[in-house]
């Protein structure tokens, strides 16, 4: 399911949102001021990001900002209050991808974030740059970093990062991963892959035996949550 990061101060307004969105089948997080949701922006990777421009230690146009300054392509719609014209204009040229004045009606504002949704979809298809937490790709360029540290990926590691990033939220069985990444049309050596995934999460991963972005489903194969 689409997790939606919701950055709103207002608890009311917060908790009216998060549960309208638990209701149409989103999972959701958040934040009540601008800095806890840059950090969460980053470290959680929502599928979007719900901002209000006004909020308590960092601005929401700020935090639009600093996620764009990062690279963080994140769908973002902006919450702006009646009048603030130049809010609007402003956010969308710091990287927004839409916005909705308040007050405004839940379902208008479930329908704008589909919309954005489907329309990130569509472009991952075709993506060459991918984040999640503090890790960066470059599969056109093939390059990876970790806290701005150049990783020394190899080829085949690239490619199996590509394939989880492609399938993320899946669960994909090591066969699959052997025919994708490795041309084999049988698996006879389900190992190999287990190896490769390994020495993959010792170089992304901050624990190698608590694995948070590449997990292992028992029985099934691996799940990727970036």
């Amino acid at each position: 399911m689409p997790k939606v990061l919701i950055v709103e101060d207002d608890e009311s307004m917060a908790v009216a949102l998060r549960d309208g969105f638990e209701c149409e089948g989103y999972a959701t997080a958040l934040a009540r001021d601008g800095v806890a949701g840059l950090r969460m922006a980053v470290e959680e990777s929502p599928d979007l990001v719900v901002l209000d421009v006004m909020l308590p230690k960092m601005s929401g146009l700020d935090v639009c900002k600093q996620l764009r300054a990062q690279g963080n392509g994140v769908p973002i719609l902006m919450l702006t209050a009646r009048g603030q014209e130049i809010d609007k204009v402003l956010g969308l040229k710091l990287g927004a991808d839409d916005y909705v004045t308040k007050p405004f009606g839940f379902m208008e504002l479930v329908a704008r974030v589909e919309a954005l949704l489907r329309r990130g979809a569509r472009r991952d298809l075709g993506t060459e740059t991918y984040r999640f937490g503090d890790v960066a790709l470059d599969f056109r360029k093939g390059e990876a970093s970790k806290s701005g540290v150049a990783l020394d990926l190899s080829a085949r590691e690239m490619k199996l990062l590509r394939f989880f990033v492609e399938h993320r939220g899946e669960v994909v069985a090591r066969d699959q991963l052997l025919e994708a990444v490795w041309g084999y049309t049988s698996a006879p050596l389900t190992r190999t892959v287990d190896m490769h995934v390994a020495k993959l999460r010792k170089k992304i991963e901050d624990s190698q035996s608590d694995p948070r972005w590449i997990v292992t489903v028992h029985r099934a194969g691996y799940k990727f949550t970036g």
